[in-house]
C-alpha cells in the first residue's frame, strides 16, 4: 500500500472513535500537531509511532497490521490457522472451557461469525430446533430456513446482532464484514432500517435469548467472550458465545436433552 493513504485511515480511526486531534494526542502521548501532520501527510510516521497510534486507539491487530503497511511497513501480528501448531495452546484452552461449560451451549465464532467450534451442548440445543448444524451464526439467526423461526422477538434479537456488526465495521480496512452485513439484509423481510443502525446506541453485556418449538419454550442468557491480550490475529478475532439457562425450567430442559 502507498503512504499516501496511511493518514486517511488513521483519521478514519480517530473519527470513529469520536477522538479530536487533541483526544488522539493525549492518549498516544505526542502533541496534536504531530497527529495533524501525520493526518495531512506533512510528516511520514515511525514504525513504533504508528504502533502507538494503534495502541492508543486499540485496534484489532488485523487492522494494527494494516496501518503498518499503509506506513510502508511489514506487519508485525501473524495470523495463524485455528488447527495449526502454533495456535495449539489457545486451541487447547477454547476447548477446555467448551468442555466445562457443559450442559450449557457454547460456540466459538471467528470476525465473521463463521463457526469454529462448538460444545455437545451447543449442538444437542441447536439440533432440537434445526435439522442442519449452522456453519455461521448470524446467518442461522437470519435465515428462514435456520434458527430464525423459533425466535421469539426475532426482530429486537437481529437488530442488536447487526448493529454489533456494523460498529465492527467502522474503520476497518478490508469489507468482508459489510459484505456480511449485505447477505443478512438480503433475506426476505428484514427491516430496512437494520441498514442504518444508530451506532450511539448503548449496548448490554449479555443479551436474552427466548427460543419455542411446539410447547418447549427455552430462556437463554447469552454472552460473548474475547481472548485478552492476544498476539495472533486469528486468536484476537475468536468470540466463545456462551449460553445459560434463564430460569429453573430452562435449567432443567437444558440438562434433559
Amino acid at each position: 500500500m502507498d503512504i499516501a493513504h496511511f493518514g486517511p485511515r488513521l483519521r478514519t480511526w480517530r473519527r470513529a472513535h469520536n477522538l479530536s486531534q487533541q483526544g488522539l494526542a493525549e492518549r498516544a502521548e505526542v502533541s496534536a500537531r504531530h497527529v495533524s501532520f501525520l493526518e495531512n501527510g506533512r510528516a511520514k510516521p515511525s514504525r513504533e509511532m504508528v504502533l502507538v497510534l494503534a495502541n492508543a486507539l486499540e485496534l484489532p491487530l488485523r487492522e494494527r497490521n494494516t496501518l503498518l503497511t499503509t506506513a510502508g511497513f511489514a506487519s508485525v501480528y501473524r495470523e495463524s490457522p485455528l488447527d495449526g501448531e502454533r495456535m495449539a495452546g489457545v486451541r487447547r484452552a477454547v476447548e477446555h472451557l467448551l468442555v466445562q461449560h457443559e450442559p450449557y451451549g457454547a460456540l466459538v465464532v471467528d470476525r465473521l461469525w463463521n463457526l469454529q467450534r462448538a460444545n455437545e451442548g451447543a449442538m444437542r440445543m441447536i439440533g432440537f430446533f434445526v435439522d442442519v448444524p449452522p456453519r455461521n451464526a448470524m446467518h442461522a439467526l437470519f435465515d428462514p430456513r435456520g434458527l430464525r423461526p423459533f425466535v421469539v422477538g426475532w426482530e429486537a434479537v437481529a437488530a442488536v446482532m447487526i448493529e454489533r456488526l456494523h460498529r465492527e465495521r467502522v474503520g476497518v480496512a478490508t469489507d468482508a464484514i459489510g459484505a456480511l452485513i449485505a447477505e443478512l439484509l438480503a433475506y426476505p423481510d428484514v427491516p430496512q432500517e437494520f441498514a442504518r443502525p444508530d451506532l450511539t446506541a448503548i449496548t448490554e453485556p449479555v443479551m436474552p435469548l427466548h427460543l419455542r418449538k411446539g410447547d418447549v419454550d427455552v430462556r437463554l442468557i447469552t454472552m460473548v467472550s474475547t481472548i485478552g491480550t492476544p498476539i495472533d490475529v486469528t486468536a484476537d478475532e475468536l468470540r466463545v458465545e456462551s449460553y445459560f439457562p434463564a430460569d429453573d425450567a430452562s435449567d432443567e430442559w437444558l440438562r434433559s436433552l
